[in-house]
C-alpha cells in the first residue's frame, strides 16, 4: 500500500486509514479488534479515533469507549510501534465532555492524559483539535455560516496559547504531531503562521469531509494543502454509504447507518440520490465497484494525506482494502468531472 508523509513530519501513513467511530456501539470490542487485525494484514498502519467516540449514538455512557477498544488491542497484541495512532480533543458543545467547554491551553494536558489512559499507551502520534472554537461551516453548516461575529484577536491568542501547551506535550513525549479537523482555509493558515511565531508544533494535517459528493476542499483549502504542506485526512469518502448505492430507490438495509440516522447528518436529499445515480452509472459503464471507484478517486487528489473509512463488517473492510489496487482511467476521471459539474454540492 502506498505510504504518504504527514505534512513536514517524519510520520508516514498508509493511503487508507481505519476509522473507528462505531466501535463500542455498532461494533463490539472483539469486532473492533478483528478490524484492526485485518487492516494491518492488508497494509494499513493508520487508525483514527477521538475522545468523544463512539457515535450512533453519542452518549455520556459510551464516551471514550472507542479509545478503550483500541487500548485493549494494544495491551493484547503489544504492537503499538506498528501503528500510527490519531485521536482528537473535543471542541465546545458536548456537555458530557468537560461540561461542553471549548478547547483551551488549560485542558490539553488533562485531555491527553485521559486519552492515554484509555488507549493504554504513552504517546499519541497525531493529536487533533476536533472543532475550532470559533465555529465551523462543516456538517452542512455552510448554508448559514456567518463568521462576522468572530473576535480575530481572541482567535489568534487562543492559537498561540494552545500551541505552547501542545509544544509542552511534544517535549513531554505524549504527542508527536498536531492536526486540525473541520477547519477552514483561513484558520489553517493562521495555525501555520502561529506556529512560526511561537515555535509550537506546525499543523501537519486537516481532517475534513471529502468525497465525490462533498468537494468544498477543492477550492481554497486545496491551495493551502499544497503550499503549506498540510495534508487532507478525508472522512466520509463514501458519503456515509450513499456512494455505495445501497440507499438508492428508497432502500434502507437492516442495521445500516440510515436506520440509526435517517437524515444521514443532513446528507439525504433527492439531489444527493440523483448525483449518486450519475456516479453509479460511470462505475457500471467501466465495470468498477462503486466503492472502489469512490476511494480510488480520492487517492488521485494531489493534497490527500490519507482516506479515512469506517466499516461495520469485515466484508466491508475487505471491499475498501481492494480499492488500493484500482487505477482509474483518464476516461473515468473525465466522466467523474462531468458528473460533478452536473451535480455540484448535492447536500
Amino acid at each position: 500500500m502506498k505510504m504518504n508523509r504527514l505534512g513536514r513530519t517524519d510520520i508516514e501513513v498508509s493511503e487508507l486509514c481505519l476509522g473507528s467511530m462505531t466501535w463500542g456501539t455498532q461494533n463490539t470490542m472483539q469486532e473492533g479488534h478483528d478490524q484492526i487485525d485485518r487492516a494491518l494484514e492488508g497494509g494499513i498502519n493508520f487508525i483514527d479515533t477521538a475522545e468523544m467516540y463512539p457515535v450512533n449514538p453519542l452518549s455520556a455512557e459510551t464516551q471514550g469507549r472507542t479509545e478503550e477498544v483500541i487500548g485493549e488491542w494494544f495491551e493484547r497484541d503489544n504492537r503499538r510501534r506498528g501503528v500510527v495512532l490519531a485521536t482528537k480533543h473535543s471542541g465546545a458543545g458536548i456537555k458530557y465532555v468537560r461540561d461542553g467547554a471549548p478547547i483551551s491551553a488549560g485542558t490539553i494536558k488533562e485531555t491527553i492524559e485521559g486519552s492515554l489512559r484509555r488507549l493504554k499507551t504513552d504517546y499519541i502520534d497525531l493529536y487533533q483539535f476536533h472543532w475550532p472554537n470559533r465555529g465551523s461551516y462543516m456538517f452542512r453548516q455552510n448554508w448559514t455560516y456567518d463568521p462576522s461575529g468572530q473576535d480575530r484577536a481572541a482567535t489568534l491568542a487562543h492559537m498561540e496559547e494552545t500551541l505552547e501547551a501542545l509544544q509542552a506535550e511534544v517535549k513531554r513525549g505524549t504527542i508527536r504531531a498536531f492536526g486540525l479537523s473541520n477547519e477552514s482555509a483561513w484558520g489553517t493558515t493562521q495555525w501555520v503562521n502561529a506556529a512560526e511565531r511561537t515555535g509550537g508544533p506546525r499543523v501537519a494535517t486537516i481532517q475534513n469531509e471529502y468525497s465525490l459528493l462533498c468537494r468544498m476542499y477543492d477550492t481554497d483549502l486545496a491551495e493551502v494543502s499544497i503550499n503549506e504542506d498540510v495534508g487532507l485526512l478525508s472522512f466520509s469518502p463514501l458519503a456515509t454509504g450513499l456512494l455505495t448505492g445501497k440507499y438508492q430507490n428508497g432502500q434502507v438495509p437492516d442495521k445500516s447507518r440510515m436506520t440509526l440516522s435517517p437524515e444521514m447528518g443532513g446528507r439525504k436529499s433527492e439531489r444527493a440520490f440523483a448525483a449518486v445515480d450519475a456516479y453509479l452509472a460511470i462505475a457500471k459503464k467501466h465495470d468498477l465497484d462503486p466503492v472502489h471507484m469512490a476511494l480510488a478517486w480520492c487517492f488521485t487528489r494531489p493534497f490527500m494525506g490519507s482516506v479515512i473509512f469506517g466499516a461495520t463488517t469485515i466484508a466491508q473492510l475487505d471491499q475498501a482494502l481492494a480499492s488500493v489496487d484500482i487505477t482509474l482511467s483518464d476516461d473515468v476521471l473525465k466522466e467523474i468531472d462531468a458528473a460533478h459539474r452536473m451535480h455540484p454540492m448535492p447536500y
